[in-house]
């Protein structure tokens, strides 16, 4: 991982964003409006909490949706993490020099307001998103 990348958040796919908000709201945790990714096919909530990690939540709107493989393998799982970086096409190219695979080219984020989004994948820490400053989720 690259030294200028910020910790975001943690993404985890549900069945029922929810079911699952539900249990983090218990532990005080504050929901997001449920937001719909077209690019991704999935619909997104934040999960955020003073002092703790950013969570979100994204479950699939149907069996197209990448999260439906995830879902089905593992069940309600985290499955990646999530870093921003000031430009994402050089931190791409760092990270393919690293070994590291995109697994989807950076395209505008509906989470997030104005930023771009990327996915890259490495056998050693699994999968990771990039978002592009300013990371301002939709909230």
């Amino acid at each position: 991982m690259l030294p200028e990348f910020k910790f975001h958040h943690i993404g985890v796919a549900v069945n029922s964003i929810n079911a699952t908000a539900a249990i983090y709201e218990e532990g005080g945790y504050r929901m997001s409006d449920i937001v719909f990714d077209p690019v991704q096919n999935v619909n997104i909530c934040w999960l955020t909490r003073e002092g703790f990690p950013t969570v979100e939540l994204l479950a699939p709107v149907d069996e197209t949706s990448p999260v439906c493989k995830t879902l089905a393998k593992n069940g309600v799982t985290p499955y990646h993490t999530c870093y921003v970086v000031e430009n994402i096409d050089e931190a791409a190219m760092k990270l393919r020099k690293e070994c590291y695979v995109m697994v989807s080219r950076p395209a505008e984020a509906v989470a997030f307001r104005g930023s771009r989004v990327a996915f890259f994948f490495n056998k050693n820490i699994g999968l990771i998103e990039l978002v592009e400053e300013p990371a301002e989720i939709i909230d």
